[in-house]
């Protein structure tokens, strides 16, 4: 299938996307760090491509089978100001995407959406900001599945998200839901670990980590420092157990907030590179960065606002056009 990859960040969906046999035929990102970062590990030569969604035409998109978005989640988030997503205003660049689509004859629609964001869409407001989702998404001819996958099934970080699959009626698409209940991707893997520090060869590109099917807890061990510093929050400073499984990821913007693990009686803070592994970025991909010249502060930000790369590629393996 051909997809569209927007709010397209360092490109975890269209790594996921492209890992199942799609093909990007467009992409749109503002952040000029996350751009930076997407031409260096994509090829991107004579793909259409626009930084501003709110400028962009309908006309201007290629067709395509799949449009891929995790719309901001700043005022949905439980880190963020909760304002909800028709109030914020990030978060209701959602309406600016059906909106496109609304202006699309129905032959041109895609097939799919393929939708993500944190699991706190489903409650906030009480609720009804995901029963607006579903209606506008009705409204546009899409039936809605949805699920709240956890990161931890295919590597080891706790990561709870939730995924929407928009079915563009009339069309012939195959049901996306459940995932990995009863059918985990790892489980026929006799020497996947679920440690911070033990690779499983190539299984998802050069260095990716894995974790067992039933994944032990987060294990948290100590504190490295006087939280109080951090207004409350005790997260900083809190420090993991590197046999576990990795707390979320956030954008860790500053302020000694990365995780930290305890090895060899020393403690330290994971590594730009493997935040980006427990995000499951090849190790390739990295580099790419790397070497285009983003910083470690950017190069954190980007994991942390990145979807997990073999969870949109299992979602990925199971759709398609009957």
């Amino acid at each position: 299938m051909r997809f569209i990859d927007l709010f397209a960040g360092i490109g975890g969906f269209r790594l996921g996307m492209e890992q199942a046999g799609h093909e990007c035929v467009g992409w749109v990102e503002w952040d000029k760090f996350a751009r930076k970062s997407y031409q260096a590990i994509h090829d991107v030569e004579g793909v259409w491509n626009a930084s501003d969604i709110r400028t962009v035409r309908s006309t201007e998109i290629p067709r395509a089978d799949c449009w891929c978005f995790g719309f901001p989640c700043q005022d949905i988030s439980v880190a963020g100001k909760q304002k909800g997503f028709t109030a914020g205003k990030r978060s209701s660049l959602f309406f600016t995407v059906t909106g496109l689509i609304r202006d699309l004859e129905e032959k041109d629609r895609p097939s799919y959406l393929l939708i993500e964001n944190v699991k706190n869409l489903l409650s906030i407001n009480g609720g009804f900001d995901f029963l607006k989702l579903q209606i506008e998404l009705d409204e546009i001819g899409y039936d809605v599945e949805w699920d709240v996958l956890d990161s931890a099934e295919v590597v080891p970080q706790h990561r709870e998200r939730v995924f929407i699959v928009g079915h563009l009626r009339g069309r012939s698409t195959r049901k996306i839901f459940p995932i990995f209940k009863g059918n985990r991707e790892v489980d026929s893997r006799p020497d996947t670990t679920n440690t911070l520090t033990t690779r499983y060869g190539e299984a998802q590109g050069a260095g990716s980590y894995l974790v067992e099917s039933k994944p032990s807890q987060v294990r948290q061990i100590g504190n490295t420092m006087n939280t109080d510093y951090f207004c409350g929050n005790p997260q900083p400073g809190r420090v993991y157990d590197p046999e576990g499984i990795s707390p979320t990821l956030s954008t860790m913007q500053g302020g000694g907030q990365e995780p930290k693990v305890l090895v060899n009686l020393q403690v330290r803070k994971l590594t730009p590179r493997e935040c980006w592994r427990l995000q499951g970025f090849p190790d390739w991909a990295f580099c790419r960065a790397r070497e285009a010249g983003l910083s470690d502060s950017q190069l954190y930000k980007q994991a942390g606002n990145s979807v997990t790369v073999p969870v949109i590629k299992a979602i990925a393996e199971r759709m398609e056009l009957t």
